[in-house]
C-alpha cells in the first residue's frame, strides 16, 4: 500500500515515511506543491495524508479539487485542534482528520481503519496477481501499479469476470456500448493492444490470448 505524504516539514516528512516503512507502507513524500493536485492523481497513492497548512493552496481547497476527481482516502493533518477545521474537512470529503502531535500507533490505526473500510466499498476483480479496481482505473500487482483508460479498464474487467471463457469481440463491445462508450471493430483492436503492452510491462503481457474467429480469452 502506497501511502503518499503531503506536508512541507521536511523532517516530519522523512519520520512519517521511516514509520510508514517500518509498519509495511510504501512512504511517499510530495515535492511539487505548486502542481499538487496533479501529483497526487498521476502517483495514484492508496491514501493521502494532507496536511491542512501547506504551501500555495490550503489543504482544505486542495482536498476540495481532488474530490471533484478522485475519491483516493484522505486524511487530513492539522497543527491545531480546530474544531471548525475538522467539520469543514470532513464536508469537503476527508475520510479522517488527525491533530499533531499524534501518537504514532493511533496514526496508524486511522490509516488502517480508512482503508479497510474504503476497501470494503471498492468493487476489485481478481485475475492471479492482479487486482483491477474499476472505481480508481488502476490494476495493481503486488507493489506495481497501473492505470488504465475506461476502455482498457473496462475491457480486462470484461475478460476477469469471465475468465476461462472465450469472450467474443462482439460481446465485449456490446459491454462497452451499455457503458455507453462506442466503439467499433478496429477501435476495440486499439484498445486491447494498449492493455496488453500494459500488462506486459508487469509481466503480464501474454495473458491476453487471442482465438482467431472467436475472440479474447485470458490465459
Amino acid at each position: 500500500m502506497r501511502i503518499l505524504i503531503v506536508e512541507d516539514d521536511q523532517d516530519l516528512c522523512q519520520e512519517l515515511k521511516l514509520l510508514l516503512d517500518n509498519a509495511g507502507y510504501d512512504g511517499m513524500i510530495l515535492k511539487d506543491f505548486e502542481h499538487a493536485k496533479e501529483e497526487i492523481l498521476a502517483l495514484c497513492p492508496d491514501l493521502v495524508l494532507l496536511d491542512i497548512t501547506i504551501p500555495f493552496m490550503n489543504g482544505e481547497l486542495l482536498l476540495k479539487e481532488l474530490r471533484k476527481e478522485t475519491q483516493i482516502p484522505i486524511i487530513m493533518v492539522t497543527s491545531q485542534n480546530n474544531e471548525v477545521d475538522e467539520v469543514l474537512s470532513m464536508s469537503y470529503g476527508a475520510d479522517d482528520y488527525i491533530c499533531k502531535p499524534y501518537n504514532p500507533t493511533l496514526l496508524l490505526l486511522r490509516i488502517e481503519a480508512v482503508l479497510r473500510r474504503v476497501h470494503r466499498k471498492l468493487n476489485h476483480y481478481t485475475y492471479r496477481d492482479l487486482v483491477l479496481i474499476p472505481d480508481r482505473g488502476v490494476v495493481k500487482c503486488h507493489d506495481e501499479m497501473l492505470i488504465l483508460t475506461k476502455n482498457e479498464m473496462l475491457i480486462l474487467k470484461y475478460l476477469i469476470i469471465h475468465q476461462g471463457q472465450i469472450a467474443s469481440r462482439e460481446e465485449i463491445m456490446m459491454d462497452l456500448w451499455d457503458s455507453e462508450e462506442f466503439v467499433d471493430d478496429n477501435t476495440l483492436t486499439v484498445n486491447v493492444s494498449r492493455l496488453r503492452q500494459k500488462l506486459r510491462s508487469i509481466g503480464y503481457g501474454d495473458v491476453i490470448e487471442t482465438r482467431k474467429g472467436l475472440g479474447y480469452i485470458l490465459v
